[in-house]
């Protein structure tokens, strides 16, 4: 069994600078190499030795940027069909689309994210953007369960359009074994099934390195209970996308990030 790490900086169309959040979160992983490498006595960590590989793209030509989601799709293309576990380190949460266009109608997506993604507002553009992609949602993509929202104004036919479920921040907080539940039912049949986390579903007491922070997010231990509830060798990978590191607070955000990537990398492999 191996894993793979895919740094995917795409920032463009909202949130700029995430970018180089997903830069320095493939330097956590490289670190996480390099400590490894050099622990001479037994630990955990053996399990990632040769096991672990990283990838980087970059988004520094208007050719690279103009086929951003073409290069996202064939990367994604290439470790799903291998059935190897991935971690898709991107920038805004746009990033991670080409991975949800290769899995699948048989695969579901649990996506930790503090925003619905399918915003139509009066001052919402039409056009793709990380705020609105899953408007443009087709047949041939997974199926989508939001956990910890905080969107108070989407109807609700809206939301049932385009999620198989969606738990809110209210009643994460008022019925969070009913929402624990209904997530490990959701997670009992899929073939396949993929992590999704936008950094700014975690409260930002605890990871304040994001640039659209709202109130009753997700506390860290919660997120840890949950993924660890749906956890199976059926999860192909993990995506970590919105890390905002010009905002971040003494590495507050860095740290956790950096925790819960070796914490999920161990899971996987060990």
């Amino acid at each position: 069994m191996s894993a793979n790490a895919v740094v995917f900086p795409f920032d463009v169309f909202g949130s700029a600078g995430t970018g180089a959040g997903a830069q320095l979160l493939g330097d956590a992983v490289r670190e996480i190499m390099d400590d490894t490498e050099e622990e001479t006595r037994p630990t955990r960590a053996d399990a990632l030795r040769g096991k672990l590989t990283i990838q980087e793209t970059a988004f520094e030509t208007l050719s690279q940027v103009r086929e951003w989601r073409t290069r996202g799709r064939q990367l994604a293309q290439q470790y799903l069909e291998r059935n190897e576990f991935t971690l898709w380190l991107a920038g805004n949460h746009l990033g991670v689309l080409p991975v949800f266009e290769e899995l699948g109608p048989e695969s579901l997506v649990i996506s930790f994210d503090a925003h619905l993604d399918i915003h139509d507002f009066h001052d919402t553009t039409k056009e793709l953007s990380h705020g609105n992609f899953l408007r443009h949602a087709k047949p041939t993509w997974p199926r989508f369960v939001n956990v910890g929202h905080r969107d108070l104004l989407t109807l609700s036919s809206e939301v049932q359009a385009t999620f198989a479920a969606a738990h809110s921040a209210e009643r994460m907080a008022t019925n969070l074994d009913e929402v624990l539940k209904s997530l490990v039912d959701a997670a009992s049949s899929p073939q396949r099934i993929w992590i999704d986390l936008d950094c700014d579903a975690i409260d930002p007491a605890f990871l304040p390195a994001v640039q659209h922070p709202l109130p009753l997010g997700l506390d860290p231990g919660v997120l840890v209970r949950l993924i660890a509830a749906v956890w199976s060798p059926r999860v192909a990978g993990v995506s970590i996308s919105e890390f905002d590191p010009g905002r971040d607070v003494r590495d507050t955000s860095l740290n956790l990030l950096g925790w819960l990537i070796e914490w999920l990398l161990l899971k996987r492999l060990s």
